[in-house]
């Protein structure tokens, strides 16, 4: 254990959806981390729940599996990942099925005094269905904490719904909305860039800073995902809310004294002086459109509808941009471009670095990219 590893409580981490992509790429590789770091107690417990039948031995396979793929640095370790599996678990969770959660229940009965954290990594759909569930088997004591991530909700009513359910399961200081991507090393360091840096924090202003490009370069595809994304899309998987929050980090003022959450404060500031897109404005300062057949890096990869084995009549669609000769990356080396008949309403990919010179807030979608009308 390192001299600033912070210790922390016995706990019981419940990862709902624990066989999904969130768990499998993100969730338990930040875990194995931690636990490299001893940052885990000896008598936590991660517990993944899923749908499937599984066992505690069926489980491990698909683990071992995920901390090759994208923890591969420290999952070299002679005995590693195998101390690590030691202190993770298998639950059937569905849902619809109470009796699954009673299960869990009995299991987490016998240490009523650990922290509890629910980490809801599945679709938002089902989150008001899990908040009910964990409250009739009685899992929502003051020791408990509810994890739920982006995106909340399909559209504002139905984000209320959810934020309802949330908050007659489980106190405001109990629940945890978060954003993953905010924890990417290059965000986490906007605020230290911008205030600790005596080159930068002079010229972080208007009166010297001409526009904000926020980019997002993935790699990674719809993968087993497209059940999700399809329903979701770009604009709700990535727009909402890794975009905007990375945009509602980087032009704040001074720092606040708010005696409050300043973080909270300024981001609100920022949020609210943007100018929202409707009807005509949107269509005139945004393109959307799917990803084709393509060469990322040097591999060969699928478009959109052959990924997810959707039809293609109904998804390979592009909006082809209002006035020719502008453009809009798609990926790290694919752009968006009006066909070259004047006033076609069609668009095709090119390769290109360049971006609009003039745009004031520019997305880079990735392969994972499905930009769709919502009118």
């Amino acid at each position: 254990m390192s001299a600033q590893t912070k210790p922390v409580e016995n706990f019981d981490l419940v990862i709902v959806g624990g066989t999904g992509d969130l768990a499998r790429r993100k969730l338990l590789p930040a875990l194995f981390h931690r636990y490299c770091d001893g940052q885990l107690p000896a008598g936590a417990r991660i517990i993944g729940g899923g749908r499937d039948e599984l066992t505690d031995d069926d489980y491990a396979p698909q683990i071992r599996d995920a901390l090759g793929r994208h923890a591969a640095e420290h999952s070299a370790a002679a005995g590693t990942v195998e101390a690590f599996l030691a202190q993770v678990f298998y639950r059937r969770l569905d849902a619809q099925v109470r009796s699954t959660w009673e299960a869990l229940a009995q299991m987490l009965g016998d240490r009523p005094d650990s922290i509890r954290v629910f980490y809801l990594a599945i679709q938002p759909s089902l989150f008001s269905a899990a908040c009910e569930q964990l409250r009739a088997a009685g899992l929502n004591g003051a020791r408990s904490r509810l994890v739920v991530e982006k995106p909340i909700g399909h559209d504002l009513p139905s984000a209320r719904a959810i934020n309802e359910v949330l908050a007659a399961t489980f106190t405001e200081q109990q629940t945890f909305r978060i954003d993953h991507y905010l924890g990417k090393e290059t965000v986490q360091n906007l605020i230290a860039l911008r205030f600790g840096n005596a080159l930068f924090e002079p010229l972080w202003n208007a009166a010297h800073v001409d526009h904000v490009q926020i980019t997002v370069a993935e790699q990674a595809g719809v993968g087993d995902r497209h059940g999700y994304y399809d329903a979701a899309g770009a604009m709700r998987d990535m727009v909402q809310n890794h975009c905007c929050s990375c945009c509602a980090s980087s032009p704040w003022s001074r720092r606040t004294r708010s005696p409050r959450d300043p973080v909270r404060d300024e981001k609100l500031k920022v949020l609210r002086s943007l100018q929202p897109l409707t009807g005509e404005s949107a269509l005139a300062a945004s393109v959307r459109g799917q990803y084709r057949p393509g060469i990322c890096g040097t591999e060969a990869v699928p478009g959109y509808s052959e990924e997810t084995g959707l039809n293609a009549s109904l998804t390979e669609t592009f909006v082809a941009l209002r006035h020719r000769g502008e453009q809009l990356a798609l990926g790290r080396r694919a752009v968006l471009t009006c066909a070259p008949a004047s006033g076609s309403r069609t668009a095709r990919v090119r390769d290109c670095h360049r971006l609009p010179p003039r745009a004031a807030f520019v997305v880079l979608a990735a392969r994972a990219a499905s930009w769709r009308r919502t009118s």
